[in-house]
Parts: C-alpha cells; sequence; structure tokens
C-alpha cells in the first residue's frame, strides 16, 4: 500500500539522502496518489532558509513488485519562503547606479537605438552631421523611439515647463542670451543653459523652460 510504514519509511530514506542529513527531514505530512502506480509522499522541510518547503518523494509500485523510488525534489508548500519575482538587470538599473568603472552594455536589439545608415532625419532636417553619421559616422543612433524617449524624459523633468521655478520664471529659456540650442533633431525643443549663475548651467533644458537668472532681467538704474 502507498501509505504503508514500510514505503513510508523507504520514502524518508530517500528524502534523507537527498537532503543529506536526516536533521533535514521532518514529518510524514501526506501521501498523494498521482496514478494508481505512483504515489508522492510529502515531508516536512527544516533545511536553513527553505521554512514551510517539503520534500517530495515520488514512488512506484506495482501490484506484485517492490517499491521504487522515481524522484526526491524540494517543493514550496502554501505558505512558503519565496524568493522575489526575478527582474532581468537591464529593469532594475536606475538612472544615477553607473560608477567609476561601471559597464552598461545595450542589447543588440536595443529599440532606442538603430544602425548609423538608418537614422537619417527627414529631409528638412539634413545636415552634414546626418550625411555623416549615414557613411562614416557612429554604428548605431537613436532610433525615432528613443528620441522620442529622450524628448520626453527630458521635457517632464525639472528642467521642463512645469519645474516650479520655471513657472515663476520672468521669462522662457528660448528668448534669454544665455540659452545655447542644441544640434540635431531635438535643437527645436531643447538647449544647454550657459549661465554660470543660473540652476541649470550645463544642463539641457526645454525651450520653455525658465529661471530667475534670465538674461533679460535687467537691473535699472
Amino acid at each position: 500500500m502507498s501509505n504503508s510504514p514500510a514505503v513510508i519509511e523507504l520514502a524518508r530514506a530517500a528524502a534523507n539522502l537527498e537532503a543529506d542529513g536526516a536533521e533535514f527531514v521532518g514529518a510524514h505530512l501526506s501521501v498523494e496518489d498521482d496514478d494508481d502506480r505512483l504515489h508522492t509522499h510529502l515531508f516536512e522541510s527544516s533545511l536553513p532558509g527553505y521554512g514551510q518547503w517539503r520534500w517530495a518523494v515520488t514512488v512506484a509500485q506495482l501490484e506484485d513488485g517492490e517499491p521504487t523510488i522515481c524522484d526526491v525534489v524540494l517543493i514550496p508548500g502554501p505558505d512558503a519562503l519565496l524568493a522575489p519575482e526575478w527582474i532581468p538587470w537591464e529593469k532594475r538599473v536606475l538612472p544615477g547606479d553607473l560608477g567609476v568603472g561601471d559597464v552598461l552594455p545595450t542589447r543588440a536589439d536595443d529599440p532606442r537605438l538603430v544602425p548609423g545608415y538608418a537614422g537619417l532625419p527627414a529631409d528638412d532636417e539634413l545636415d552634414l552631421v546626418g550625411l555623416w553619421e549615414f557613411g562614416l559616422g557612429r554604428a548605431r543612433v537613436l532610433s525615432a523611439e528613443g528620441r522620442d524617449a529622450v524628448a520626453r524624459r527630458w521635457y517632464e523633468s525639472d528642467r521642463g515647463p512645469r519645474a516650479p521655478i520655471s513657472e515663476a520664471a520672468p521669462a522662457r529659456c528660448a528668448s534669454c542670451a544665455f540659452f545655447l540650442p542644441i544640434a540635431g533633431s531635438l535643437r527645436s525643443a531643447f538647449g544647454v543653459c550657459g549661465n554660470e549663475y543660473a540652476p541649470d548651467d550645463a544642463r539641457v533644458v526645454s525651450v520653455d523652460h525658465g529661471c530667475g537668472a534670465h538674461s533679460q532681467a535687467l537691473v535699472l538704474d
């Protein structure tokens, strides 16, 4: 019989062997009939770090034959402590995590990037830089999806129009003498601040950003 003392002890001995010690196998919990000839015995696990797990020992038993051990595995019980769901590294890395000497590789199929020959701008944006990329420039450039993601991230940051300092500014960056437009397909929307006294000096800002260090904030004599 599947739950006879002899079969239970056979299953326990197999669990002890797999656990590398009888002290890691606890009480017999139950037996589950997989079919008429296969039965799985469950034992408590006493392995450190595996609370509420169970040793599952599958036994095959023919009508006129001796029971045979088929498999011994450690499985989680209903209240078992489980490892957190795996998150790929590229989804765990956050801005600012990269330190000195760190390397952050990109995937070959990164949707933010396309081969350099596929990155030509629209006809109305052709320039020498774009033609150089097409011929002898970088192997990969930003895709349209990549540029959209960059623009959205910059625009929604604290260097965009909705930052508190921008909403209180006397004028927008587009009319400031310290505003240095960037090159490329994002030049109509972003530039770099060149005012050493501004909080965003040397940082990318949107054309409709602003701060109190605007060049037209003149001192009145």
